[in-house]
This record gives structure tokens, sequence and C-alpha cells, in this order.
């Protein structure tokens, strides 16, 4: 099955080096054990766009995240698992590597 492990980040700082380099070693180790599908970082909420296309008009686009919140999607793995047990401690490595809260979410109809 496949995971996606959302980080969720609530200041507006880069991840200092000693957090790149331990986020670097549980990438590594995702590929290692073949748990890596894909990862990436995002970049700002203010840099954005949201695009609403539903009805007949055109499309209405607006700068800037979806919602307002405190906290925002700071990046993303998607990884494969056996299992929820796994990717759950999948994600609380992951957790640790980027000293971030992360979500863990299967994708629908896996």
């Amino acid at each position: 099955m496949q995971y996606l492990l959302s980080v969720l980040h609530d200041t507006f700082e880069l991840a200092p080096a000693e957090e790149m380099a331990a986020i670097d070693v549980f990438n590594d180790r995702l590929r290692a054990e073949g748990h890596w599908v894909f990862a990436g970082g995002l970049n700002w909420p203010s840099t954005a766009t949201v695009i609403d296309n539903r009805g007949d008009g055109e499309p209405l686009v607006t700068d800037g995240p979806y919602a307002e919140t405190k906290e925002y999607l700071a990046g993303f793995w998607v990884i494969e698992a056996p299992d929820l047990d796994v990717a759950l401690k999948l994600g609380a490595e992951g957790s640790r590597a980027c000293n971030r809260r992360i979500e863990v979410r299967p994708f629908f109809g896996e």
C-alpha cells in the first residue's frame, strides 16, 4: 500500500543544517528498505495559487493558500508500506528526522 506522509509546519523558517542532514539520512533509509516512492519539499504558502473552475463561468484564480491557517503543508513523502503499522512507524521516524508533525494517510482505493 502507498501512504502520504504530510509534513506539517507552523513557522516560516528553513530547516537548519542538522535537520536537513537527518532528513537525508531518513530518505536514504527509505530507499534502502524499499519504502521510497517520491518526496518533495514545498515552497511557502504565499507562493500558492488556487484555481476554482467549478460551474459554468470562467475559472476563479486567487493568490495564496486555499485556507488561512497556522499550520501549512511544508513537504511530503509518498511511501510504500505493507500495512498501516509500518507506515505509522516510518511516519514517527520521519517526524523525528524533520522535527515537524507528520500526518499519515493511505491512498484511496489501496
